[in-house]
């Protein structure tokens, strides 16, 4: 047989080995490479038979091994023969004899695939008797050389001279994962003496790690290709019936779309991927959504606009009495609002299924048909379907792996690698927390199992303490002045968390209040945020020795690394083209402890369109004097006087005015107040407060913020008046009083946590989320996509078309189906290299 031949038969069976209880199957060996077909040679047929008769039952063993630290004594144990030939027996026998394998002992060495954490690390110096004649040099290399059991799954063996190995590698107190058919990094030669074929180099780990991860991509992707392709066949349907001709000879005009350029629909603002259709003459284009929703005559896109709220003047945010009022003209995110009414039009296709252009009030020029373009190459889409469904059934022994997401986790019972964050019925309420000090393959197959179902994860000791690099931001700032911008008193554009709008300060005066705190003149705190700095570029570009640092020291990176992470299918946009910018980015903002109620230092409640990981690189604790103390206990009774007052007018002229409301909300704020100050007594060294909401639970948020809309308060602290979609309008946040309250009054309560120092918190796509700085932090942000929540993205895409124009998450940035067919295509390629060698390898 070839050698390689014989290695594609470990490498296409080595992984159902890893999760089965039974030998490889049959149907996955090479042609050739049968039990049955020849072998090479007579040794090769003896070890071969040798390894289908051996059992591996408990035994023990003493391995002497040196070391740097001190001794230490582990029992393993090994294997016995049973059901073999006589002869057989009597070689293990003669090899007790000799110290190769040794009798006595019974402790385990858990196998990796098992959930629990490997005790193999203690071993301890213990020479034994040596034959006279025998040389020590010889007698020492048949003990490295000597195999052990995982006695968890009784069939994957060890090498002692590996445990000699890794125990070297590994810091004093640390556990060691034993199981060595997993991690195979052995390069024994067991396999040649013992019990047959030699251990799988961890270079083929590697490439069988690679492969396993393609088809995930590839199994995971490819219902939503198949969706695409069923949306554009329809098209193409309809196209051929009014152009009169077969769907077979149909022939699409190509569009041209240079690849800086971001091609989108000019009504609903839906990125465009292949099929679309433009007006010849204004060049007007319109996405296949569209078009399906003007022949249904169902068009759903909002031609409503977002209305500014007014400025009541600085008196009234302090809760005095408004001013004249001022219309303003950006929101914090800088986009332009508009006060114009909606505009309306019938918009219907003919019947035959030709669209026109619009009307010029919307930007088109309504005379011309729009004819169908395609940006890909003709057919390319259905031909890469095709591939994949071909590739996906050669590679579909790896289907269980994904199929064990729905698994049990001991999280749900135990405290050692979680966090308590809620407190709901019949519901698993701890998060997983791994320390990123244990994060290998397991903890990576542990971390699917909770993000496949949407749950957030927090990972401690990210922060890498030996790189030398300071993350505070006056470092930074001095590095990138140094670096791009020249001068060290550069303005800076921040928000006022108390306006929400951006205002202009001088960089010394902001990194001052980083570290000692600002205040209006009436001593109440003055809260600033720097959001996704630096802007003028990426951060790699800006700050690369910073954005390196950020990268490798993310946690599982195969997910989070932006330039070779094979699950972030954003890494799959050929270069060159137009990507949305994913960061890292950093965020620099003020904090206090005391929850205000208004100008805090927030992120309002939102949904980012894809995942995203969140790590607190450093804080600074800014504690108030005792006059500022007194002002904010005062202001904040003006503020809930205020709130009262135009709670209750607002309600008055409906339902009548309800005596007992005022007492309630008094009520209701003292008790949330008693459990905000309990979690932060507990979190003393934490810098964020975290609100993480269920995906199940969103709708059910949406109505309550719908239901008091008019207690909360926005821009320039009026109260908010007009709402599209509450997660994603970005002007709620929701204060303990009314997390108190919306558990009360509908039962659900999000994950509730404090996020410290060092600690990174992944938040999956489609997870309502909301922040509180209880120090003025620095963090660095980084946005990644994950096949298993594609359909999030999706589905967070198609809540975007449907919102107001000038909204701010209005426009697509993400491309999520540029994303998904590239990201087939990539899975596809690779996939099909492996079994192009195994074919080359096996003729």
């Amino acid at each position: 047989m070839k050698r390689g031949s014989s290695f594609n038969r470990k490498f296409y069976a080595l992984y159902e080995f890893l999760d089965s209880d039974e030998p490889p199957d049959a149907s996955l060996q090479g042609e050739g490479e049968g039990p049955d077909d020849d072998w090479s040679s007579e040794e090769e047929k003896r070890k071969h038979r040798r390894r289908e008769t051996v059992e591996i039952r408990d035994k023990g063993v003493e391995a002497a091994v040196d070391g740097d630290r001190r001794k230490k004594k582990l029992r393993v144990s090994v294997a016995r023969c049973s059901g073999a030939e006589k002869g057989d027996r009597k070689a293990v026998r003669r090899r007790m004899k000799r110290g190769v394998i040794a009798s006595g002992g019974d402790a385990e060495l858990p196998c990796l695939t098992s959930s629990s954490i490997s005790s193999v690390g203690d071993l301890r110096l213990k020479e034994k008797k040596k034959k006279k004649g025998r040389p020590r040099k010889r007698k020492e290399k048949e003990k490295e050389n000597a195999l052990s059991d995982c006695s968890s799954c009784r069939k994957n063996e060890i090498c002692f001279g590996c445990v000699r190995l890794w125990q070297s590698r590994m810091p004093y107190g640390r556990g060691l994962k034993a199981c060595s058919l997993f991690t195979r990094a052995c390069n024994s030669n067991v396999g040649d003496t013992m019990l047959g074929e030699p251990l799988v180099s961890c270079n083929d780990f590697c490439k069988l790690r690679k492969v396993e991860y393609n088809f995930r991509v590839l199994y995971l992707l490819l219902p939503f290709l198949k969706q695409l392709n069923l949306e554009q066949d329809t098209e193409k349907e309809t196209e051929a019936k009014i152009q009169g001709l077969p769907f077979s000879e149909l022939r699409i005009e190509s569009s041209t779309c240079k690849n800086d350029e971001r091609a989108f629909c000019n009504y609903c603002r839906t990125s465009i991927v292949d099929l679309h259709r433009c007006c010849p003459n204004c060049e007007f284009e319109l996405c296949i959504t569209c078009c399906k929703e003007i022949r249904e005559d169902i068009l759903h896109v909002s031609m409503e606009k977002v209305l500014p709220l007014p400025n009541r003047g600085q008196a009234y945010m302090h809760g005095g009495n408004p001013s004249e009022q001022k219309v303003a003209n950006k929101n914090d995110n800088g986009v332009k609002l508009a006060s114009s009414h909606a505009v309306s039009f019938d918009w219907k296709a003919d019947h035959s299924g030709r669209i026109f252009c619009p009307p010029k009030e919307i930007g088109g020029c309504g005379t011309s048909v729009l004819k169908l373009k395609r940006m890909l190459p003709e057919c390319w889409t259905s031909e890469l379907e095709a591939k994949a469904e071909t590739v996906a059934c050669s590679f579909g022994f790896f289907q269980e792996s994904i199929k064990t997401v729905n698994g049990s986790c001991g999280c749900s019972s135990t405290n050692r690698s979680s966090r308590k964050a809620a407190l709901r019925k019949d519901s698993a309420d701890n998060l997983y927390c791994p320390h990123s000090s244990q994060i290998d393959q397991i903890e990576l197959k542990h971390f699917q199992r909770h993000w496949a179902k949407g749950e957030p994860v927090i990972v401690r000791g990210v922060l890498n303490d030996d790189s030398g690099l300071s993350w505070e931001p006056q470092a930074m700032w001095r590095h990138l002045c140094t670096n791009k911008i020249g001068s060290k008193s550069f303005p800076l554009e921040t928000i006022d968390c108390l306006a929400c709008c951006k205002v202009d300060i001088k960089s010394n005066e902001f990194f001052e209040g980083y570290y000692d705190g600002r205040m209006y003149d009436n001593c109440w705190p003055e809260m600033l945020k720097l959001k996704d700095w630096p802007t003028s570029s990426h951060f790699d570009d800006c700050l690369p020795c910073h954005g390196d640092d950020f990268i490798t020291s993310l946690p599982f990176q195969d997910y989070t690394n932006p330039r070779t992470g094979v699950l972030n299918i954003s890494t799959a946009i050929p270069n060159g083209m137009l990507n949305l910018d994913m960061g890292p980015k950093s965020y620099i903002a003020y904090g206090m402890k005391e929850e205000l109620g208004r100008g805090d230092s927030v992120t309002k409640l939102h949904c980012d369109i894809s995942d995203a990981v969140n790590v607190l690189m450093h804080t600074a604790e800014v504690l108030p004097t005792e006059e500022q103390k007194s002002a904010i206990e005062r202001f904040q009774r003006i503020h809930r006087e205020q709130d009262e007052k135009e709670m209750l007018n607002s309600t008055s002229s409906k339902e009548g005015v309800d005596p007992s409301s005022k007492e309630r909300v008094h009520d209701c704020f003292c008790e949330a107040g008693n459990e905000l100050n309990y979690l932060l007594d507990q979190n003393q060294d934490g810098g964020a407060l975290w609100d993480i909401f269920r995906r199940e639970d969103v709708e059910i948020l949406k109505t309550y913020l719908r239901t008091h809309l008019k207690e909360f308060r926005h821009t320039f602290c009026s109260p908010v008046e007009q709402v599209f979609n509450p997660v994603h309008d970005e002007v709620f946040y929701l204060t303990q009083e009314h997390k108190k309250k919306l558990k009360q009054e509908f039962g659900i309560e999000p994950w509730t946590f404090v996020q410290r120092l060092g600690e990174a918190v992944f938040i999956p796509a489609g997870c309502p989320h909301q922040v509180r700085n209880l120090k003025s932090c620095t963090k660095v942000a980084l946005d990644f996509v994950s096949p298993e929540n594609v359909n999030q993205c999706i589905s967070l895409t198609e809540d975007f078309r449907l919102l107001p124009l000038n909204h701010r998450a209005k426009e697509d940035k993400l491309e999520i189906k540029k994303m998904i067919i590239y990201a087939v295509n990539s899975a596809v390629t690779a996939l099909q290299s492996v079994e192009d060698s195994k074919h080359h390898s096996t003729t």
